[in-house]
């Protein structure tokens, strides 16, 4: 049996969430986990680069959890098994170790970066600026998902790990400026 990647289902706007419910493609659900899926690629871009063992290893763990993060958003709330006591679609969960991953990851490269004294421009190398993208896209993921989270129900921790992710995301450029050995401009404001 193959498996066809078109289905024809879309070709009038519209789509349906895990658990069936048709929504026009232009609906915050859609827009939030397809800019989740953005950001996964991007992690995998930055993955495809020249890093150590240990950065290929986290940034893969964290293109698992965002497909955990997609798969919450991308399924009709109506639906879910979020809370345990009703039968629904069962998905990956997100738990509050990840976001201590991140924290911990954080604090490892902070031991060994200079200081921080201003902000810096984004760039210096391609790994690093694919870093500063892939942060930005992280930023609108986190704010795509807090828009839906005020009109549908959105796992607080999903914003949490987005919010967490985008700062690891600063981080790590900052580290890989310094292993590549990379010029790291601080912003100078004309005042």
């Amino acid at each position: 049996m193959s498996f066809k990647i078109y289905t024809k289902t879309g070709d009038k706007g519209q789509t349906s969430l895990l658990g069936g419910t048709r929504v026009p493609k232009h609906h915050m659900r859609i827009e939030s986990y397809g800019t989740v899926d953005e950001l996964n690629s991007c992690i995998g871009l930055i993955r495809d680069q020249k890093t150590d063992e240990h950065t290929r290893a986290m940034l893969i763990e964290i293109q698992d959890r965002l497909f955990t993060i997609g798969a919450s958003l991308a399924i009709d709330p109506e639906k879910s098994n979020r809370s345990g006591d009703k039968a629904g679609i069962k998905i990956p969960l997100l738990n509050e170790k990840d976001v201590e991953m991140l924290e911990k990851e954080m604090d490892r490269m902070n031991e060994v970066l200079p200081e921080m004294k201003s902000f810096v421009l984004p760039g210096g190398h391609t790994t690093v600026s694919y870093c500063h993208i892939a942060r930005c896209v992280c930023r609108r993921a986190e704010r795509i998902t807090v828009q839906l989270s005020e009109n549908s129900f959105v796992s607080e921790l999903v914003v949490k790990y987005l919010n967490r992710l985008s700062d690891y995301l600063f981080v790590l450029s900052r580290k890989l400026s310094m292993d590549l050995n990379a010029e790291e401009i601080a912003w100078k404001p004309r005042m």
